[in-house]
């Protein structure tokens, strides 16, 4: 089977991802999410991605990077530029990480999430592919009921569901 690095966010929203995937991939989880504050916040997410049953690795936790890409936009919407600037940095990393530890896929759990835009990922994604040369698994992870799943699973499982995406401003709201 082709390896695949899938970029996970959190424990809820890869475990329906996971389970799509693994039928097709040899999967690899990468935990990469500089963008998630307070770090007690980052560690109990990563803690949480322990409990399932994949192969993980983690990511560098570079905050610093994080607030450098989106500073100017701090005021912005949830959803807006600043998402999609984070949206880009950590894909980014991934499609870096995947391009330099030969995995043939790269891909993402973020849209597994109502509150994100799959078409925008997926363009990031798309582009990401072409810059390093390596596939990109485009898909749209919340239709047929996904989102769901996710919870249900989550709730199987155990995991601990955060009530914010993971950064200072959208914490703040």
């Amino acid at each position: 089977m082709p390896k695949l690095l899938l970029h996970v966010c959190c424990a809820p929203c890869a475990t329906h991802v996971i389970e799509t995937l693994k039928e097709d991939f040899e999967l690899t989880a990468y935990f990469y999410n500089p963008n998630i504050h307070p770090e007690e916040e980052y560690g109990l997410r990563l803690e949480n991605l322990k409990k399932l049953d994949a192969e993980s690795i983690e990511g560098k936790y570079d905050t610093a990077a994080w607030f450098n890409a989106t500073k100017g936009y701090e005021s912005e919407p949830e959803g807006g530029a600043r998402c999609e600037i984070c949206y880009r940095l950590r894909m980014e990393e991934a499609a870096r990480f995947a391009k330099e530890n030969n995995f043939a896929f790269f891909a993402t759990t973020l849209t597994i999430s109502p509150h994100k835009n799959a078409r925008a990922i997926n363009s990031i994604g798309e582009e990401l592919s072409k810059k390093y040369g390596i596939k990109f698994y485009a898909a749209d992870f919340k239709k047929k009921n996904g989102f769901k799943k996710s919870v249900e699973l989550s709730r199987k499982h155990g995991l601990y569901r955060q009530s914010y995406c993971g950064c200072v401003f959208s914490m703040r709201r």
